[in-house]
């Protein structure tokens, strides 16, 4: 594999962003690739600056921010900057300067302190860019089983082995919990966040319930739901919210929770090799979340939700495209069939169409208003949705 693959939809989406904002945040988990990008579109640009404020020389030029920054020119990259707080007032004042001549690029990892940077302090005057790990269309759609087993973490990705991929992920989660959090601000002990992040990699798939979780850690429910707020704002996790509407049908009103990188989903479970994921309980569930991301990432959309009803109903996945409804259900099956439940979707959702995400390669109908999809396909779906 290339140790170098094109990330064409973030820098698309960067540039988009740029021709409204005179400021960017491309924000995401760390080691997922965002100083590479970044890098990458600099040595396009004529008279970049590039700060990283992981080195003490740089967080040195930045001491007197503004001085430093307010000659500058062209593109400006700040790598970090959730380290240093104040600099976020320092450019909202040169920001509002009129016909400012320089663009910032900000890179920061999920944190508390960058969302209440650029919330309070940039607000109007940056865009947002997500990033996460590579996607189906970033590898190449034949990828998909080494994407699944491996997560999409760059280095995770493109190790040489699967157990060279398997130790990177097991330090990055120990990383993450001595290293990273510690440097947010937060203060939950590591080994009670380890043991958390594992309770949500069983639970994987599965409706939130803080009662059970605050009974499994010896502590109380909002704490529970601290925790789970915590690996949410750093990437880690997806929440993903209950769609409920009148129908005169009890229905579920609290999140589906997801590990959103399943190479960390595979790691926290103590699953190295694709053998031990097959032969596993949780393989549907992982196979659900990995189609699940691939398909939010596909489409670019926020406005997504699960459905389900107490009556035994469900819908995996639900968005809104175009104010049309459109459900996905993701299946680890050679060949899937109808459920009563889809039809009951479809019905009470008044879905446009159901689409059923499986690993084999053939599309095919299956009714009037349900497709079977291949997973490689996930692209071209979403680029007939989206118009």
């Amino acid at each position: 594999m290339s140790a170098l693959l094109k990330r064409p939809d973030i820098v698309a989406s960067i540039a988009a962003s740029f021709e409204v904002h005179p400021a960017v945040t491309l924000s995401g988990p760390r080691q997922c690739g965002k100083t590479t990008l970044a890098r990458s579109i600099a040595a396009r640009e004529r008279g970049t600056t590039f700060f990283d404020l992981e080195k003490a020389m740089d967080r040195h030029r930045l001491d007197q921010p503004e001085q430093t920054l307010e000659p500058l020119k062209g593109l400006v990259v700040i790598d970090e900057i959730q380290r240093q707080p104040a600099l976020f007032e320092t450019l909202r004042v040169l920001l509002d300067r009129p016909g400012a001549p320089a663009r910032f690029l900000l890179l920061g990892s999920a944190s508390p302190g960058l969302i209440r940077g650029v919330s309070e302090s940039l607000a109007g005057r940056v865009g947002v860019v997500d990033m996460a790990g590579f996607t189906l269309r970033e590898t190449g759609a034949d990828a998909w089983p080494a994407l699944w087993q491996r997560g999409g973490f760059p280095r995770s990705f493109l190790a040489s082995s699967e157990a060279g991929s398997f130790i990177w992920r097991d330090d990055f989660v120990r990383s993450f919990l001595e290293r990273d959090i510690p440097q947010f601000g937060i203060t939950v002990p590591s080994e009670t966040l380890r043991r958390f992040w594992t309770m949500i990699a069983h639970y994987h798939g599965q409706v939130w319930s803080g009662a059970e979780f605050a009974r499994s850690l010896g502590t109380s429910e909002p704490a529970a739901r601290r925790y789970l707020d915590i690996l949410a704002g750093a990437y880690m996790v997806r929440v993903l919210p209950p769609w409920f509407e009148n129908l005169k049908k009890r229905q579920l009103k609290a999140p589906k929770i997801y590990l959103r990188d399943t190479g960390l989903l595979h790691s926290l479970l103590g699953l190295p090799t694709r053998d031990a994921l097959l032969g596993h309980p949780k393989l549907g569930a992982s196979w659900e979340g990995f189609a699940l991301e691939q398909v939010l990432a596909a489409l670019g959309t926020r406005d997504a939700y699960f459905w389900a009803t107490h009556g035994g109903a469900e819908l995996d996945l639900l968005v809104m495209l175009h104010d049309r409804r459109h459900g996905f259900e993701f299946k680890h099956s050679d060949a899937p069939g109808t459920t009563k439940s889809m039809h009951v979707a479809i019905e009470d959702l008044g879905l446009e169409h159901l689409w059923v995400i499986y690993p084999g390669t053939e599309r095919h109908r299956l009714d009037k208003k349900i497709t079977i999809i291949p997973i490689r396909e996930i692209r071209a779906l979403a680029e007939q949705l989206k118009k």
